[in-house]
């Protein structure tokens, strides 16, 4: 099976850098072919901008998602971001490996996201109407494959346990999971986390990496996280609520999750 590595950090000799070298090798005894997008290392340029397109085609004023649409379709998109598209298709699974930065992924990566997911690609994609309001939420482009985030933390865990001052980590990671994986089409697996990373010496590494060895050992058969489907009956169109006898009463991130 093919597998991207997404990786966002500055320090190749950081933990995020280490376990990403772990995750290459260890795939590749697996028998999977692996590539590895090294943001920091490609210099990645995280702005979008009117040089995403080779072709401008409103010169007068930038509208991100039409300039986008075009050069997807015209097939004149920037190199960089033509390329990027290439691997995610490709790729039977996606694993962004990234430190927790202010409750979120860092701004390069965020950035990849910006310009890699144009419009037509990875959104804008499907029939769009009253009852059917685009293949997205568990359809669309990248529909079929998996993703995973592996996730360090310099906090401890308790800090993002359900009653922690950081929030629960399915809460803080709910926006990328949900609304940045799920969204275009991907079966999302739980991720995989690690905490106090000021704290781990050789021996909590390597039980670190049999640990992570375990979930790329499963990465074609985890369970996916139950999202319900956005087009599968399960929210009212074109409201796009969630059916009155789904979690009946309850709010908030968990209610998206089928329970049971």
């Amino acid at each position: 099976m093919n597998v991207l590595i997404v990786v966002a950090h500055p320090e190749p000799r950081s933990l995020n850098g280490a376990l990403a070298r772990f995750s290459v090798s260890h795939l590749q005894r697996l028998g999977h072919q692996v590539r590895v997008s090294d943001l920091y290392a490609m210099n990645w340029e995280a702005r979008l901008s009117p040089a995403d397109t080779q072709h401008r085609q409103h010169v007068e004023r930038f509208t991100p998602s039409l300039e986008s649409t075009q050069a997807f379709e015209g097939g004149f998109q920037s190199e960089d971001i033509q390329q990027e598209q290439e691997k995610l298709l490709w790729a039977d699974a996606v694993i962004l490996q990234f430190p927790l930065w202010w409750f979120s992924m860092p701004a390069i990566l965020k950035g990849w996201i910006d310009r890699v997911y144009a419009c037509g690609f990875a959104y804008g994609v499907g029939e769009h109407s009253d009852t059917h309001w685009g293949d997205r939420y568990g359809e669309g482009t990248l529909a079929g494959k998996r993703a995973m985030l592996v996730v360090t933390m310099g906090g401890w865990a308790s800090h993002y346990s359900p009653r922690g001052i950081n929030g629960h980590i399915d809460d803080i990671l709910f926006p990328i999971q949900h609304g940045i994986l799920f969204y275009p089409g991907f079966d999302v697996l739980p991720p995989f986390t690690v905490y106090r990373t000021g704290r781990i010496d050789s021996v909590r590494f390597d039980a670190l990496c049999q640990e992570l060895s375990k979930r790329l050992d499963n990465l074609f058969i985890t369970a996916p996280v139950g999202y319900y489907r956005q087009n599968g009956g399960d929210y009212a169109l074109p409201e796009l609520t969630l059916r009155d006898d789904l979690a009946a009463g309850e709010q908030g991130h968990r209610i998206h999750i089928r329970q049971g």
